[in-house]
């Protein structure tokens, strides 16, 4: 249903222009909005003038007319005087909320076939006969981005950003599947390239955090040819949301054609990364290294096992950054200084942030 401002915004634009007051009721004869509050209608009039099925009606000083949605009647627009400029106005009223009226109809007509064509809901021949009543073209190229809010308690604005950023006009799309994160369907053209796509996400990152000030991350998928392939490009997006969250935490935007080890430890059983873990540490698995530590480890990975860069990048004296490295080595029994158990300790990592994730999410 419309909502009450609006109708009532339609009703005082009409009213300027004709002097006529106009009114909107609900079929059960509640006043949805009007441009005067003396209109002394009743709602047995109402309901009267609906069970009639009369398109219009006079009694009194009063025109009613009946505004339909596929021949059921939704609204009586009401108008207050005898002249034709009286019934003239009514008509255009329940014609303009008639439009109104298709028009919303088709926006969460809309909402509704993208969200279930995400979720997968909808079989092959609903989704090309539901696309084609919605107009929308079937055979576009389109690429799903994903956006989550990083900290919980992100303002609401950011759905407004978005929906600033990517316009139906253009064939794009922007809904959301639950309270944390906007999806975005994106219509893309034929020439466009990875590189755009990136910018796309870049773009995305870059205006909701001037905008909204608010940090997110993107992910999106790859792109798919036909209508029915985007919810394969939503997923693709869901897995690069979740293992850019759990591996590349510092990183804002995550590729599903980008997402390197990430992706085959993410599809690993627990079990088995279980066992890879006691394969190499025994039961000395460490699961909590310090933060120096875990930095240490990172910038030194960073600057491809290099020593004195590393040491220079962290502030610290050559021989500190040695005694950090030996001090790891004496932990885990790995010296980073060798690129086989540097790769080792990188992947085993990586492993324990999955297993941390996992329990996390239990």
């Amino acid at each position: 249903m419309i909502a009450s401002k609006i109708i009532r915004s339609c009703l005082e634009e009409l009213k300027s222009i004709s002097k006529v007051d106009l009114a909107c009721f609900d079929i059960d004869g509640t006043l949805s909005a009007g441009t005067s509050e003396d209109f002394d209608v009743k709602a047995v009039n109402i309901r009267s003038f609906i069970d009639s099925n009369a398109d219009s009606q006079a009694f009194g000083d009063y025109h009613m007319f009946r505004v339909n949605d596929e021949e059921m009647a939704i609204y009586v627009v009401v108008t207050r005087g005898n002249s034709d400029i009286a019934y003239m106005m009514g008509r255009t009223a329940a014609s303009e909320l008639e439009h109104l009226d298709s028009a919303y109809r088709e926006k969460f007509d809309k909402n509704a076939f993208f969200q279930n064509l995400l979720l997968d809901n909808m079989l092959v021949i609903d989704i090309y006969n539901k696309a084609k009543k919605l107009h929308i073209d079937i055979e576009k190229k389109r690429a799903v981005f994903l956006i989550e809010r990083k900290s919980e308690n992100a303002g609401d604005n950011v759905m407004d950003v978005v929906r600033g950023l990517f316009s139906s006009a253009y064939g794009d799309y922007v809904t959301a599947v639950d309270e944390k994160e906007i999806v975005v369907i994106k219509e893309l053209e034929k020439d466009d390239s990875e590189e755009n796509m990136r910018s796309i996400a870049a773009m995305i990152v870059d205006m909701i955090n001037t905008e909204a000030l608010v940090d997110v991350r993107v992910s999106y998928g790859t792109v798919v040819d036909e209508i029915r392939e985007v919810s394969r490009s939503y997923k693709e997006a869901r897995m690069a949301m979740d293992v850019g969250r759990i591996f590349y935490e510092s990183n804002s935007i995550s590729a599903y054609s980008g997402l390197g080890v990430g992706r085959l430890i993410y599809q690993l059983p627990e079990n088995l990364c279980g066992f890879f873990l006691h394969e190499i540490f025994g039961d000395n698995i460490p699961y909590h290294l310090d933060e120096e530590t875990l930095q240490t480890i990172d910038r030194f990975f960073e600057n491809n096992l290099n020593v004195s860069e590393t040491s220079r990048q962290l502030y610290v004296h050559r021989n500190t950054l040695v005694y950090r490295i030996e001090r790891l080595e004496k932990a885990t029994g790995l010296d980073i200084r060798k690129f086989d158990d540097a790769l080792t300790l990188k992947i085993s990592l990586m492993v324990i942030n999955y297993l941390h994730y996992l329990k996390n999410r239990d």
